[in-house]
């Protein structure tokens, strides 16, 4: 006779089919091609930075250097372009990142609250800039003439400084926070503002985090709109340094090579390889540390609507 344990115990049971371990296999399969897909490129690259020139430009599948060689990043070290672009993409991913928390957070904020007036119209035209835009003409006109921001750090983060999805996702956040925290704090005599500083941004830390990591990946990687507004060579961003460097002839290029000619037999390959690594090498170690928050808040403030 069997206990009432061991029935629950047979229902529960899952059962294995043959060909399951044949699925499992070719899922592993198709994550390591896959894998290996995204990360090689990027380790050719690293390679190609740390070895010679020869072998650099010579064609064919490598997993390391065949000649340690620091002559591309040497000479990279000393060009002031790169360093310029640094400074000035910094100055981009700080002010958007300040703009655009700023701007989602009021955003977000209030359209959490279902006492606020038309609140659901508000939503709906927010969502409805999801799906259409003014478009590029219209957007440089007003960037370019009527604000006259050529040459300003703003052309470049204040079209793209709020983003739609970044609202609704901080939106949902906000509501599944406990209204009663915001209560119990009206009680003790905070006004609104102190209840958003001091009590529900402490609590948002998760989503906060993870839309500052995808507003200062995107300022770090945009170049378009320091290509549209931006004409002073000591104002490009990195990404358009970079471009330079890479696809075009340019005098920054040129610089270098004739300093490479005259010191070292390091060639354009190994100097464009080197320029990638220290242009994306700083946004991936932005990563870890924000990865904890990133998944709990992009869960989180997408469950809620």
């Amino acid at each position: 006779m069997t206990t009432p344990s061991v029935k629950s115990r047979r229902k529960n049971r899952v059962y294995e089919s043959k060909g399951e371990p044949f699925f499992q296999a070719a899922l592993i399969l198709i994550f390591v091609l896959l894998s290996v897909t995204f990360v090689y490129p990027y380790w050719h690259v690293l390679v190609n930075s740390f070895t010679t020139p020869a072998y650099a430009s010579a064609a064919g599948f490598r997993l390391w250097p065949k000649e340690f060689s620091f002559d591309a990043y040497r000479h990279m070290f000393r060009a002031s372009f790169l360093w310029s672009g640094y400074l000035n993409t910094l100055k981009v991913c700080a002010m958007g990142w300040a703009l655009s928390l700023t701007g989602v957070v009021l955003s977000a904020y209030p359209l959490s609250k279902k006492d606020l007036p038309l609140r659901g119209v508000f939503t709906t035209i927010i969502i409805v800039t999801m799906f259409v835009s003014g478009g590029m003409i219209p957007t440089y006109l007003l960037v370019n003439n009527t604000l006259h921001l050529r040459n300003s750090y703003l052309a470049i983060v204040l079209p793209y400084c709020i983003s739609t999805s970044h609202v609704i996702i901080a939106r949902n956040y906000f509501m599944t926070l406990p209204a009663e925290l915001e209560e119990a704090a009206t009680i003790d005599g905070a006004n609104s503002w102190q209840v958003l500083w001091k009590v529900m941004l402490p609590l948002s830390a998760p989503i906060l985090a993870t839309i500052s990591l995808w507003v200062i990946v995107s300022n770090w990687n945009a170049y378009f709109n320091c290509l549209l507004y931006i004409t002073d060579s000591k104002k490009y961003v990195l990404q358009v340094v970079l471009r330079r460097i890479i696809l075009t002839d340019s005098k920054e290029m040129t610089m270098v090579a004739e300093d490479i000619a005259k010191n070292t037999d390091t060639d354009t390959v190994t100097l464009k390889a080197a320029s990638i690594m220290l242009a994306t090498v700083p946004i991936l170690c932005v990563y870890p540390f924000l990865q904890k928050y990133f998944v709990k808040g992009v869960l989180i403030g997408s469950l809620k609507g």
